[in-house]
């Protein structure tokens, strides 16, 4: 009786009072009997049915049907849900396709409806029985009771959770989304929904992300979009994913109307509670699910999350990589999406972020994605700035940040402020992470919004890297072995990235994992903000000290010269205060590294380094040594900057990275206990150990002629001497530059006056070790080498070639001193003869020969001031004394270099004069000669006034002429 009455719909009750003008205007076919076959009046019900889709996909004023007829053709379809025989027209569409598909399915309870929908995208499905199969979902779509599985299934559900109004089954409650949302929304909650009821869920969300065209919503907004971009690609989801890859914009723009409904639709399916849901993305990640998320239950909402940590790995898969992309996209933008995270954050975002029900929609004024933001706002507060989000939920932000960097896109707000200086700094950035890095590298080239965005989230890495789930992959195996216990800590403040930094050039570094560190650190130089270690312990101090200074390296140096200020003022209190000092030293150490934590000098020098370093690598500080070599081919604002560069190195050995590299583990053995202010001077005092390691003692031997090029590049000499200089040297000091080296005259000027014994006792000790050290070592002495270089080359190419020096080179020139050329060689040559002379310490051949004998005859002298040299003089002369041959043989040779060196260059004065009689090792008996010679001057002069004395007064008694009295004739 039922399969009659369906089979003419003029025999259901009602129905052709209240579709009858419908049909005509729709033009369904006839209402007089015997104008069709038997089982024509199917197919008026079938048109009417399309009718009611057409009228809401399309906005068409011509296609309109009546309310009552809508009730009486959802009532109709309602009552053919039980069995698929009473929907004639699908019942013939379908006929051989049921015989194909679901032959053992028995009718019934919709069962054939259902296996039906299971197959609708078979190849082998008819185009006529899939288009009966459409239309009957579209009838579904807008009213759930059409489908019998699901009413049933879910009766109990819906009025439990109040998800229908019985007294009004055609309103908007009786859409299949309003009803999927309404149970998710209590599934969400924890609330209990049955098994049978969320199977059902489970086959109807699907069934609407497999296809489209059930959404009249995607239809009616997205038809351009699909027409252009996504034509041909209907089944199994491919459109819907087609539409998403549009709106990432990979594909042309997309109106806001239908990436609304595109955003809607995913909330109404709700994949990410289950991955199953979206076909495409189950059929692209099946491979990847297996071998990577084989450990997680499957339709579990971890799988998603699972699929985003091996995003971008070996495992992953390219379809699979661009379905998940496309689906993170919007669920990104609606934090109740990803099911976890509003299970575990749904209490916090109520109290903290005032968000509304599941499937209640947010405030057209709250941006998307806003609520999120809000959670990782508070979940990087401390305890002090309160209002902390729970642990559980905390997890879970942390855990949506790490997949979201890994995509720009994957971050609402960033799209959305930075889409202009996407599209303008970093178009050609495409590469995997590549953008944000962009985004951070043009920080100051970005419009406000955009840079706000940037620099909160550059500020939040700072204190959480691994959010930077890319950098962490590439350093996992440094982490393992460096880091692993910072890695752990739930809470990382900084500790991780301080690690990677401390480790970056070990040689487990990978390559990428280096550039990685390194652009992180270039970013931190942009603000101080980006270095949370250093904002956390500074923050006050800055306000004080340095406000309105925002980039780090200006911090740096504000803070740096306020601490060296009070030290140097003897201040009863730091200004700066103790954690933060701490801190301030860690980054100092960290710039020194790489020239570019440095960006004044990298700009000074970007043209130099080009010429004279152009393939140096920056890290290890290599440029910086670089630069330092080739000092004297630099530009002059670079040559300044380095200058400085070294003045700071020299006052503060600690801040030399490559020395403190190079000397590591001598400065272990020697300098343990040594200020770090006197670690070169250390360093120095132990250079000639026999375990002292060759680098460290070549490095120090750099250091120490670069000390001797200019006196204010070594603070010990500066502050032992800073009354001997003025008073000797005024006259190189007043034609000096600030930021240019004196190449050693200052030095050489002291030394002068050292082997005239005119200088204070500080500095008279400082001069005397810089004399011992380079009587070693030519090198050590800037106006010997830029004089003589030549001569050495000419006279004493063999000496300066040996490995170790030892005084050969000096040695060599004062033999050589009469082959010498030119007159400022000479002179210098000269001076070492004459410092020679002051003190044997400083002539090490003489000092190496006559060891023995000075222990032997004058170790009761003390050294300096020419006392122990005028000691082996007199033993020469003293025939009862035997020296050593060797002794007697050098000092011979000094004693003729000294007078051939008094014949060239006489003294300058009586003063000088005066001054080489003190200092000679001969004034004894140059002043007993003096002595007898002023003597016997005395005695002839008294004898030649006695006899003056006799005449005059002969004179006087003799009487007087006429020729004295003057008559002449």
């Amino acid at each position: 009786m039922t399969a009659i009455i369906f089979s003419d719909y003029r025999l259901i009750c009602g129905f052709m009072d209240d579709c009858k003008n419908d049909i005509n205007v729709l033009k369904c076919g006839s209402i007089r009997p015997g104008e069709k076959d038997a089982h024509s009046q199917g197919e008026v019900v079938a048109c009417l049915e399309k009718g009611l889709v057409k009228e809401a996909e399309e906005n068409d004023p011509r296609i309109k049907v009546s309310d009552e007829c809508k009730k009486a053709i959802l009532r109709v379809a309602e009552l053919s849900s039980d069995d698929f025989h009473l929907d004639r027209h699908l019942y013939f569409a379908c006929r051989d396709d049921r015989e194909r598909f679901c032959e053992n399915t028995q009718a019934g309870e919709g069962r054939v409806y259902k296996c039906l929908f299971n197959h609708k995208f078979e190849e082998s499905m008819s185009e006529k029985c899939r288009d009966a199969l459409t239309t009957r979902q579209k009838l579904i779509a807008q009213d759930y009771k059409v489908s019998y599985s699901l009413a049933k299934s879910c009766k109990s559900d819906l009025k439990k959770y109040r998800c229908n109004v019985e007294n009004l089954p055609r309103s908007r409650e009786a859409r299949l989304s309003y009803l999927l949302m309404c149970l998710e929304s209590a599934v969400h909650r924890g609330r209990q929904v049955s098994s049978e009821c969320q199977g059902e869920m489970l086959d109807y969300r699907r069934m609407l992300m497999e296809d489209f065209s059930l959404s009249p919503e995607i239809i009616l907004s997205c038809r351009g979009e699909i027409e252009h971009h996504c034509s041909g690609l209907h089944r199994k989801g491919r459109t819907l994913h087609c539409l998403m890859k549009v709106v990432r914009g990979e594909k042309g723009n997309v109106g806001l109307n239908c990436q609304q409904a595109l955003q809607t639709l995913i909330q109404e399916t709700d994949p990410g509670a289950d991955y199953r849901i979206d076909r495409a993305l189950n059929e692209a990640c099946e491979s990847v699910i297996q071998t990577a998320c084989k450990h997680i239950r499957s339709g579990d909402p971890m799988i998603l999350s699972c699929l985003m940590e091996h995003l971008y790995t070996e495992k992953m898969v390219e379809d699979c990589e661009h379905r998940l992309l496309e689906l993170q996209y919007f669920i990104s933008r609606d934090w109740k999406l990803d099911p976890v995270l509003y299970r575990k954050c749904q209490g916090d975002a109520s109290r903290l972020c005032h968000t509304h029900g599941w499937n209640e929609t947010t405030s057209d004024l709250m941006p998307t994605g806003a609520v999120f933001s809000c959670l990782y706002r508070h979940a990087y507060r401390t305890e002090e700035q309160g209002r902390r989000l729970s642990r559980e939920c905390r997890a879970e932000v942390q855990r949506i940040l790490h997949q979201r960097a890994m995509d720009v896109k994957l971050d609402p707000a960033l799209q959305d402020k930075c889409m202009i200086d996407l599209g303008k700094w970093c178009s050609e950035k495409t590469e995997t992470g590549q953008e944000l890095e962009c985004l951070q590298d043009h920080l100051d080239d970005l419009v406000v919004d955009c840079r706000d965005i940037v620099g909160n989230l550059t500020e939040l890495e700072s204190e959480d890297i691994q959010i930077e789930a890319l950098l962490m992959r590439a350093c996992e195996p440094i982490i393992q072995t460096f880091c692993h216990e910072m890695a752990d800590n739930q809470i990382d403040s900084g500790d991780l990235m301080e690690c990677l930094i401390q480790n970056k050039h070990q040689k487990e570094m990978n390559e990428k994992c280096a550039i990685g560190v390194t652009h992180f650190q270039l970013v931190q130089m942009k603000d101080f903000r980006f270095s949370y270690k250093f904002k956390m312990a500074c923050k006050e101090d800055v306000l004080k000290l340095c406000p309105n200074i925002k980039k780090k390296v200006d911090v740096v140096i504000c803070l740096s010269t306020t601490v060296r200020n009070d030290t140097l003022q003897d201040a009863r209190e730091q200004r700066v205060s103790l954690k933060c000092r701490k801190q301030l030293r860690v980054e100092e150490l960290e710039m020194t590294e790489d020239i570019r934590l440095e960006p004044e000098l990298y700009e000074a020098c970007k043209s130099d380094i080009k010429n004279n370093c152009p393939n140096v690598p920056y890290g290890n500080a290599q440029i910086i040594e670089c630069l330092k070599e080739n000092k004297k081919r630099l530009s002059n604002r670079c040559h300044q900057k380095v200058f400085k560069l070294q003045e700071n190195e020299m006052m503060d050995p600690e801040l030399d990275y490559t020395l403190m590299r190079v000397c590591k583990q001598m400065i272990k053995r020697f300098c343990s206990e040594a200020d770090s202010k006197n670690m070169l001077q250390c360093l120095k005092q132990n250079k000639n150990s026999e375990v002292m390691d060759p680098k460290c003692k070549q490095m120090i031997t750099k250091r120490q002629i670069t000390q001797n090029t200019d006196y204010r590049l070594n603070p010990v000499l500066r502050k032992a001497c800073k009354q001997d200089i003025p008073k000797f040297c005024q006259n190189i000091l007043s034609t000096a530059k600030d930021d240019a080296e004196l190449e050693g005259q200052v030095v050489s000027c002291l030394k002068l006056k050292y082997a005239d014994q005119r200088l204070s006792p500080d500095c008279e000790d400082q001069i005397r070790v810089i004399i011992q050290e380079s009587a070693l070592d030519y090198r050590l002495d800037p106006q010997l080498q830029m004089h003589c270089s030549d001569e050495i080359s000419r006279l004493c190419a063999e000496e300066a070639a040996a490995q170790e020096q030892t005084g050969q080179v000096e040695e060599c020139l004062k033999v050589n001193l009469l082959k010498i050329k030119p007159e400022m060689c000479k002179k210098e040559v000269l001076n070492m003869l004459k410092e020679s002379k002051a003190d044997i310490f400083v002539d090490p051949v003489l000092h190496t020969a006559c060891a023995l004998d000075i222990k032997h005859h004058c170790a009761a002298i003390p050294p300096g001031r020419g006392r122990q040299m005028s000691c082996l003089m007199e033993a020469l002369e003293d025939k009862r004394v035997r020296l050593q041959p060797e002794c007697k043989k050098r000092l011979n040779d000094r004693i003729e270099m000294w007078s051939y060196a008094a014949k060239v260059a006489p003294a300058e004065g009586f003063s000088d004069l005066a001054m080489q009689v003190m200092t000679s090792p001969s004034k004894n008996y140059i002043l007993s000669v003096i002595t007898v010679g002023i003597c016997v001057l005395f005695l002839i002069g008294l004898l030649c006034g006695r006899i003056t004395k006799r005449v005059t007064r002969e004179l006087k008694d003799r009487p007087l002429s006429g020729w004295d009295l003057g008559y002449t004739g």
